[in-house]
């Protein structure tokens, strides 16, 4: 029986994969800051709670060397985050340093702790929870894009180093997600932006800037990405997140990024005409 060790798994994309690797007779190790007030998770056949707060490099390393004394560990499901959104003189030295304590040196601490397992056993595989916002980017949330492009690209780097012990690491990018990820975003507000806050909630409205799937669908893109075998660094997830992603390849990211701008009426500082002196 193979066994992945997911962090975030208290709700949305952690728990349906908690779920869906379960029924497909996997052996879960589920962790989350408060495993005391899971009430579901907690019924299922082989699966193990644990207490894990991302940015504690100590319980990392302890909750690391529990869940190796029940067992081998296949699979590391880096999905623990949340968003920072609004702009960015709005935000907080503590709010930005936060994101990225969560969204990047989370997943690099709990990868670090698996290193020296997987590399004993010449075997192992990394999933890293990304998102479309790691492929393309949309405004009024800078800190939050950074951070997934940035485990995207300490992704594609390790991607290197580990295959010379046999060990893989993917990214699943998903779009929107039909899941509780709204209630834990950090928002901040500047009425000077409201009209291109609102251009942003027409486009996630229609569907143009970003759809929602359920959570299960992306959860099977996680399950692929662990079964697959293929070697494919990053997989989108969800209509949207393939949509999209493919819509930037194409165009190339300027003519990407300057359909956006039109998309949204903002007028480029470069496309001005210059005031007379």
């Amino acid at each position: 029986m193979k066994t992945i060790f997911i962090t975030g798994a208290s709700a949305g994309l952690g728990k349906a994969t908690a779920r869906l690797f379960q029924s497909e007779g996997w052996r879960v190790i589920a962790t989350m800051r408060n495993p005391e007030k899971e009430t579901e998770l907690n019924q299922l056949d082989n699966v193990i709670l644990l207490p894990l707060d991302v940015t504690n490099i100590e319980q990392i390393n302890s909750t690391v060397r529990e869940a190796f004394n029940t067992g081998t560990v296949d699979v590391v499901f880096n999905n623990a985050g949340y968003g920072l959104i609004g702009p960015l003189e709005s935000y907080s030295e503590e709010q930005v340093r936060g994101q990225f304590e969560t969204n990047f040196f989370g997943v690099v601490w709990v990868t670090q702790a698996f290193l020296p397992y997987f590399k004993e056993r010449k075997s192992g595989l990394f999933i890293n929870t990304t998102s479309l916002c790691g492929l393309v980017t949309y405004p009024q949330s800078s800190v939050y894009n950074a951070s997934k492009w940035a485990v995207e690209g300490w992704s594609e780097s390790m991607s290197y180093d580990l295959a010379v012990f046999n060990i893989g690491m993917k990214n699943v990018a998903p779009g929107g997600i039909k899941s509780n990820y709204m209630n834990v975003m950090d928002v901040t507000e500047d009425e000077g932006y409201a009209a291109l806050k609102q251009r942003m909630m027409e486009g996630f409205t229609d569907g143009t800037l970003m759809e929602f799937s359920e959570t299960e669908v992306i959860a099977d893109v996680v399950y692929r990405a662990a079964t697959d075998k293929k070697d494919q660094l990053t997989y989108p997830a969800g209509a949207d997140a393939l949509r999209i992603y493919a819509e930037r390849l194409k165009k190339g990211p300027e003519a990407y990024r300057k359909g956006l701008f039109k998309y949204l009426h903002i007028e480029s500082p470069y496309t001005l005409t210059a005031p007379k002196v």
